[in-house]
């Protein structure tokens, strides 16, 4: 008799081979999609490949990295690094994307159970208790390459957002820009609450008031362009601080649509320090946040993790710096 495969299950469960993928390896699916693919695979007794092996050799060699968005060059930059540090270790590496929801993360967390990765790296745009709880119970080891409480005693590789956004505005301040606006991404995001209170900090380090600030939809270069228009409006600026490389470039698009120049009218400033900054027209001063190395040490605190799973969390902080291009004067 022939081993059931997933195409079998696909066609038992009356749904297409993707949607049986989905249910197996934890992603978000509807109930009734989860009931159809898990009672076809009763019925079957199909084993995935990942969990047979795994009940041999007690291990799938293979770790996944998880990212709200594979398109946006920062996760691009943190995924060659994770794959650097796994890859010399013998792991394979699988990338996914959460997306901005946390239900979703929350989901994929919970779907480690499945037995198709020893590890997960997951970057959480949001965070909540049922996120953190979903890590603390997770079946495999996992490490959080952003900002999570102590509480949930995990290892964590996080950026100083903050302190970033300080060294932004000492940069703006110090070549004679003093109002200067911000464009954030969405509020009730870890790094958008981050960069948040640090740029108020830092305009209250520098006795600056408020000069216009917007909140984009996203941390995208669309969501950027669609906020500019609010955050420009028809006041005087001579700055704008943005969250991140994608929102900066929107705004610099607006701005030249306005006939504006940068730096000479207004100057940019983005975080992240992706590979867009440089190619960014003029190109970018930003904030590296070090992205390449909080995704090696994520990489390494999940190797040791897995070898020693009672070994004390490790909370990393990696510190900023800025690189200063034509965007600025």
């Amino acid at each position: 008799m022939s081993r059931p495969t997933i195409a079998g299950v696909a066609r038992a469960a009356g749904v297409s081979v993707a949607s049986v993928s989905r249910v197996l390896n934890g992603l978000p699916a509807t109930e009734e999609m989860v009931e159809r693919v898990q009672r076809a695979v009763e019925e079957l007794g199909y084993v995935p490949d990942a969990r047979a092996r795994s009940l041999k050799v007690g291990r799938t060699f293979q770790l996944t990295l998880a990212v709200a968005d594979v398109g946006n060059p920062v996760y691009v930059t943190m995924m060659r690094a994770v794959e650097e540090v796994v890859s010399a270790a013998g792991y394979r590496l699988v990338v996914t994307t959460t997306g901005p929801d946390v239900v979703d993360e929350v989901a994929l967390v919970r779907g480690m159970a499945r037995g198709y990765a020893d590890g997960l790296v997951i970057s959480p745009l949001r965070v909540d208790e049922d996120l953190i709880k979903s890590i603390r119970e997770c079946e495999v080891p996992v490490v959080v390459a952003g900002n999570v409480p102590a509480k949930a005693g995990v290892d964590t590789v996080r950026a100083n957002s903050p302190k970033g956004i300080m060294l932004a505005v000492d940069h703006l301040v110090a070549r004679g820009r003093r109002r200067i606006a911000f464009l954030n991404g969405p509020a009730d995001t870890v790094p958008g609450a981050a960069r948040a209170k640090g740029f108020a900090d830092a305009l209250k380090a520098h006795d600056l008031q408020p000069v216009a600030a917007a909140e984009a939809t996203d941390f995208t270069f669309a969501a950027g362009r669609a906020a500019a228009p609010d955050l420009l409006g028809e006041q005087h600026l001579d700055a704008v601080m943005c969250a991140n490389d994608l929102l900066a470039v929107g705004v610099m698009h607006e701005l030249a649509a306005r006939g504006l120049t940068v730096p000479g009218d207004v100057a940019v400033v983005g975080m992240d320090d992706s590979e867009l900054a440089e190619q960014s027209f003029p190109p970018l001063t930003s904030v590296n946040l070090g992205s390449a190395e909080r995704g090696r040490r994520a990489a390494e605190l999940l190797l040791a993790r897995i070898e020693d799973s009672g070994r004390a969390p490790r909370r990393i902080v990696v510190q900023p710096s800025l690189s200063v291009r034509k965007s600025t004067p």
